[in-house]
Order: structure tokens, then sequence, then C-alpha cells
């Protein structure tokens, strides 16, 4: 592309650009020197989209929402989202002009479920009571599931691309996580001041927690004597520096998240049955049922609040009468319920819940962080919060691209043989599962900090199954 070009056409304008950019900088105006970055990116996008997908990956930790530059409340998150947009677009117009994608991706059981819950985000978006605020929420929606899952199933064709996705966020994480707890350090590693020290990189402690336990299983992939020893001894010591982010991010849904993650992988390695799975999980809700009065009576006896001390703070996870986070939650999801119960069917519109909730809080139920301007989170939930935005459909769709997932991913992680792919597919489902069970007191998909991991983790599970298994049976039929 460069070849034609003249070398005295190149020095000519870059003295012109050199000109201009000083006399507006002079005039106070500072956006032009982006021109030469923003030009490059467009380059990447038609001619190096790859190296592009990487270059979100790796600034997704680093990247910063424009609401907290007090750029006029904008709702974005920078350099990510923009160029995620711009290659949406591309995408759409490949679609329609050259379409060249594998079939198999498109009716891939998985696949067919996030069409299913995208056609109806689109359907209650119309319905919506918020048109723009839902359809903004579909856009974006799409941007990450087109970006992170449509694109990147083709790149992990490649069996070096996971190991770039992987790195490419874990690395710019860890420095993330050195700051934090660098900055915790001044203020003595107390409690109060972790909930906010990872800014401007994360919002708060419970998206930062979600993340780093995200990523805690993947440093285990790397610490195999298939790979040299500077992966393994960098993986152990990064493993380090993620306990250390973990325990002092005193996020309690990404300790709960890991001890359950802990047990799912017991379950894979010693080969659990489902039916004995279903057993057990039937057994547990009727012990539950049973003794559902006493237990109740046994929380509301703890009143440990958060607190600096580790073991005070864990046991603060169970206390529902003073916790003020915990009740919070608990006041979030009651709201839900009652916006779910008034509209069943559409709900009151993707994105929408965070300025629809106020009028559905009961003044019994509200604590002294409620609020009725939208602050302080969503609803606490990925499954209770489509509820109250999309209907009884719109949990269902989200739910079922979850069982399609570890169906496809468990049947896959069986079947293959012992080896690196099989290790990448158990870790990868490990922790994705991770932000599962975070998702059950969480809500991040709105974010680029978790929806490029969770879309991620989903298009490594399914390439494989599309991609690897082809290889597998070509070999075999030799």
């Amino acid at each position: 592309m460069f070849k034609s070009i003249q070398p005295y056409r190149i020095y000519f304008f870059s003295f012109l650009f050199i000109l201009i950019n000083g006399f507006l900088v002079a005039s106070e105006f500072y956006y032009a020197a982006a021109l030469p970055f923003a030009l490059v990116l467009i380059y990447m996008s038609f001619y190096r989209l790859e190296q592009l997908m990487w270059f979100i990956v790796i600034m997704t930790p680093l990247s910063i929402n424009l609401e907290d530059l007090e750029l006029g409340g904008i709702g974005m998150y920078l350099p990510t989202e923009p160029l995620m947009f711009g290659i949406m677009l591309l995408f759409f117009f490949k679609l329609i002009y050259s379409p060249q994608i594998n079939k198999n991706i498109f009716y891939h059981p998985v696949t067919l479920a996030i069409v299913f819950n995208l056609i109806w985000l689109l359907i209650t978006a119309i319905t919506s009571e918020m048109l723009i605020v839902s359809f903004k929420f579909l856009l974006a929606r799409l941007w990450f599931v087109v970006c992170f899952y449509f694109i990147a199933i083709q790149l992990f064709r490649q069996e070096r691309s996971y190991k770039i996705f992987y790195w490419g966020y874990i690395i710019p994480l860890s420095f993330v996580i050195v700051y934090s707890v660098i900055r915790l350090s001044t203020y003595g590693f107390a409690e109060k001041p972790a909930h906010w020290v990872m800014e401007p990189f994360y919002k708060d402690h419970t998206s930062y927690g979600a993340i780093l336990a995200m990523y805690f299983p993947i440093l285990f992939l790397f610490i195999n004597k298939r790979y040299p020893t500077y992966i393994i001894v960098f993986s152990y010591l990064l493993i380090m520096v993620f306990v250390v982010g973990l325990i002092f991010s005193y996020t309690r849904a990404a300790w709960v998240s890991l001890a359950l993650t802990f047990v799912l992988f017991l379950i894979y390695k010693y080969r659990v049955k489902f039916q004995l799975l279903l057993l057990f999980g039937f057994s547990g809700a009727v012990i539950l049922a049973l003794s559902w009065s006493s237990l109740m009576m046994k929380l509301e006896k703890n009143r440990q609040d958060s607190s600096d001390n580790l073991s005070e703070h864990i046991e603060s996870i169970s206390n529902v009468s003073t916790d003020a986070s915990n009740l919070e939650r608990l006041n979030r999801w009651s709201c839900a319920w009652r916006m779910f119960i008034e509209r069943p069917i559409v709900g009151w519109g993707p994105g929408t819940y965070v300025f629809q909730y106020a009028p559905f809080q009961l003044s019994s139920e509200q604590t002294i962080i409620s609020t009725n301007a939208g602050e302080n989170g969503n609803a606490h939930s990925e499954y209770i919060g489509p509820l109250a935005e999309s209907g009884i459909l719109g949990s269902l769709s989200f739910i079922l691209i979850i069982i399609a997932v570890y169906y496809r991913g468990s049947l896959l992680y069986h079947k293959l043989p012992k080896g690196e792919m099989k290790s990448v597919v158990l870790m990868t489902l490990l922790g994705l599962f991770t932000y599962i069970v975070h998702g059950v007191l969480n809500n991040y998909l709105d974010t680029d900090k978790a929806s490029v991991p969770f879309w991620g983790f989903i298009a490594i599970i399914v390439s494989i199954d599309i991609y690897y298994q082809r290889k597998l049976l070509e070999v075999e039929s030799k």
C-alpha cells in the first residue's frame, strides 16, 4: 500500500501535519494530535484486523470510561468500544457483500442460543419504556458479540491465538493489580479504600475482583511441562500476584466463585456422572427447603459487617441483617422481581432497570446506601436483571447460552485426548464458571472489562469444538 508513495510526499505531509498541529496546540486544541493514531487504526481495520483485535484485548484492562473524564456523560470506554463499533460495521458490510464465514459457526448450538438472545433483546428494545437507552444497550451487546464471538472464533482457528488472547489481557491486568495494591498500601490495606483504589481502570472492587477470578484458573494452564521454564516461572509469579490482588480486592463474590469453581474442577477431574450431580442437587434442594426457617433464623443472628479482618469479612457474606451491601442487593432483587411481575413478557426494556426501579422500592427494604437516582450499580444479577428488563425470555435466553456452552464444552472436554487442547477447554470452562457464579450477585456484561473475556472464553470453546474436532476426525480417517 505504501510502496507506491514517494518518500518526499511522506516528508511533505509529515511536515505539514506538524506545522498545523503545532498551531492547534498553541490554540489549546489538542485532539488533532490523535490523527496519526486514528489513521493507523483505520489501516489496521482493513489490512491488519487480527493485530487490531489483540490491541483491543491489551487495552481492555486499561480502558477508561468517558463518564469518568466528564465528557458529556457518555458511557463508553476508550479506546476499546469505538474500535469494536468500527469492526462491527466492517463485519456486517463484509457479511452482506462477501459472506465467507464458516456455516458451522452459525449452526452451532451456542450460536443459535446467542442469536435467540439478541433477537429477543431487539424485540424488547422495540417495546421498551426508553427506546434510546435500550437500543444503545443492544448496540453495545452487538459489538461485544460480533468482535469477541463471531470474529474471535475464526481467529482461534490458529492454536497460538488463544495464548495471545489470554496473555494479552493477563499482563496489563497484572499491572493494574500492582497499581491497586501499591495504592491500597498507602491506606494501610484498609477495606474501605479497597473499593476504589483500582480506579480509573475498574469502576469498583467487585468488577475488578470478578475479572481477577475469571483469569485465575487460566494461569494454571501455563504451569505445564510442555511450556518453557521461563513461562512456568512467570506463571507462578503471576499466580502469587493474582492471589494478593484477590485477597485485597475484598470482593466476597469473587472468593465464593473461586471456591465453587474448585468444586467444578473436581467434578471434571473425577468424571462425576451427571445423574449423580442431579441426585445431589435435588437432595440439596429438598434439605434446603425443609430447613429454610431455621437457616434464616441463623442468618438473621449474623451481625458481622464488612471488615478489614479477612475472617470477619468472609463471615459477613451471610449477614442479611445489618450488612448494607448485602441488604441493598436484596432490595435491588426485590425491585427487579416487582418490575417483572408487572411486565412479565417483554419487561421494561434492555438497560432500563437503573432508570425505572426507584418507584418499586419499599421503604421497609431500603438501606443507608439506597437511592432513587439510579446510583450504586444495576440489578446486581445477570439473571434477575434481564427478568425486569426483557421479561421471562430475556432471562431464560441468557441461561440457555450458558447451558449450551457447558453442554458442548463438557462433551468436548471428555472427548478430547490428553494434551494441550484438553487443558485449554478445562481451564476456559473453569474461568468462565467464576463469572457465571459471580453473575448471581453482580452484572458487568455491559462493560468491556467483563464482556471481552466472557464472549472470548465462549468463542474459544466453540472454535475448538468446530475446528479442532474436525482435525481429529481427519487424522482418525487416515
